[in-house]
């Protein structure tokens, strides 16, 4: 890996890139208040302000310069590992047995979506795209990264794509994304109301509040975030941000050591690794009590707001026309397999609010765990079921892995160097070998069960 030298001129230019996605996302947060549809299909301002800088970039408008646009294109893949760094920092790892009651349906289920969201589009890929339209083969690898990964991850994968040697992963990853994410929340309400007729929701409050505006009022507003730190000493953002940092320095170091073996191994993954090796230095540490997990989540989201905004914002729209017929097929293709997954897995994997589960991992699949949230709020607004405490054990076992995490990021290397066939096939076998593994643990509910659950 080559480290290349900042001049000052350099730098001013990526001032002025960050600048403006600065401008673009406070548009996006006034959009989002002029325009009450915005918030009704809950799209972020960040995703807003990235459309707003689409428009106006080269490829439409031309108001945003070709320099700024390249800018924006290039922070993705560094700003990811300043989101995924912090991610087991300060994280406690849950005990076995509550893994088993609440979060093992969880991570059984998100192992066997994610499995199938890399086999299938793997496959027809190879059997009807890669044969007769010469579609790069990698194309396969941005369904999993994208509608379980969400645009974070469909951004900050852009430098794993290119060290392979295919640069236009990113743009495509990001309109795949931006299609999950309108499916997700779309069906996903679309569900909530056949489940209230049907009488699945048991928790479902008529009187919920629907979100009128983006301002909170005081009574709303939750601090989060403690000063565990001497502001003589350091303030507590520099802390929390330097042992960010540190992570990534870590997980620079492994690159290094891992580039000439496994090639195009982004960084992001191993900044990971990096925070969970600061987690274990310091936990035995007075420096430990410093440690503040919001402070740490409320960095990774300022990040993850940037780059969302500056991914959408390079966009690059020749690239997706280029190649919609495949990315068409391939996405109705897979918004059928989670239909499929919500209706025949979810009431044979939970033994109780099956479709309040059923909805988190729906969420998951096609967004990000943000949009499971959300869709499990609609459904059940005092979180009175156990969707959410299920998610969130489930969240280390799944996190760092998939949708996202180390594995996602092996996908293309694997198939570069096996094919879309062989790891196809490969992810479909996991798929099976799961089913008798659930009945092994007994999280697959009994028939006389699920028609219990399903009346």
């Amino acid at each position: 890996m080559e480290l290349v030298e900042f001049d000052s001129d350099g730098l001013t230019m990526l001032l002025v890139a960050v600048t403006g996605l600065g401008m673009l996302l406070i548009l996006g947060v006034l959009f989002r208040m002029w325009v009450p549809l915005l918030r009704r299909i809950f799209l972020p301002a960040s995703l807003v302000g990235g459309v707003i800088g689409l428009v106006l970039g080269p490829n439409i408008v031309g108001v945003v310069p070709d320099e700024v646009s390249a800018t924006w294109s290039g922070l993705a893949g560094v700003l990811i590992s300043v989101v995924f760094a912090p991610m087991l920092i300060g994280q406690r790892l849950p005990r076995l047995r509550e893994v088993a009651e609440d979060a093992g349906p969880h991570v059984w289920m998100s192992w066997f979506s994610t499995a199938a969201q890399v086999g299938i589009p793997c496959l027809l890929l190879y059997l009807v795209f890669e044969q007769g339209t010469g579609t790069d083969p990698l194309f396969s690898t941005i369904f999993e990264a994208s509608w379980s990964g969400g645009h974070g991850t469909a951004a900050g994968m852009e430098q794993a794509w290119s060290a392979l040697g295919w640069e236009d992963g990113s743009s495509l990853a990001l309109g795949a994304a931006t299609i999950s994410l309108i499916f997700g929340i779309s069906m996903g309400t679309i569900l909530i109301n056949i489940g209230a007729r049907r009488g699945h929701l048991r928790h479902l409050d008529d009187k919920a509040d629907e979100v009128e505006s983006d301002v909170i009022g005081e009574e709303g507003s939750e601090p989060r975030m403690e000063t565990r730190l001497s502001p003589q000493s350091l303030s507590t953002l520099g802390f929390h941000f330097s042992l960010i940092l540190v992570a990534i320095l870590i997980g620079f170091g492994f690159k290094v050591l891992l580039d000439p073996i496994i090639t195009g191994m982004p960084l992001f993954p191993l900044a990971m690794i990096g925070g969970l090796i600061v987690h274990l230095a310091i936990s035995r540490t007075r420096l430990y009590r410093l440690v503040d997990k919001p402070t740490l989540d409320a960095i990774a989201a300022v990040f993850l707001d940037f780059l969302v905004v500056s991914a959408v914002a390079s966009l690059s729209i020749p690239v997706i026309l280029e190649n919609w017929i495949a990315l068409t097929v391939i996405s109705l293709t897979m918004a059928v397999l989670t239909l499929c997954m919500f209706f025949y897995l979810a009431p044979r994997i939970f033994k109780r609010d099956w479709f309040e589960n059923g909805l988190v991992q729906f969420g998951t699949q096609t967004g990000v765990v943000a949009t499971a949230l959300l869709l499990l709020r609609m459904a059940d607004p005092n979180m009175r079921s156990n969707g959410y405490r299920g998610l969130a054990l489930s969240r280390p076992f799944v996190s760092p892995f998939i949708g996202g995490g180390l594995v996602t990021a092996l996908f293309p290397i694997l198939v570069m160097e096996y094919g879309n066939l062989w790891v196809g096939l490969g992810c479909l076998v996991f798929c099976v070998a799961l089913i008798p593994l659930g009945r092994m643990f007994r999280l697959w509910v009994p028939s006389s069960s699920r028609k219990r659950l399903k009346g």
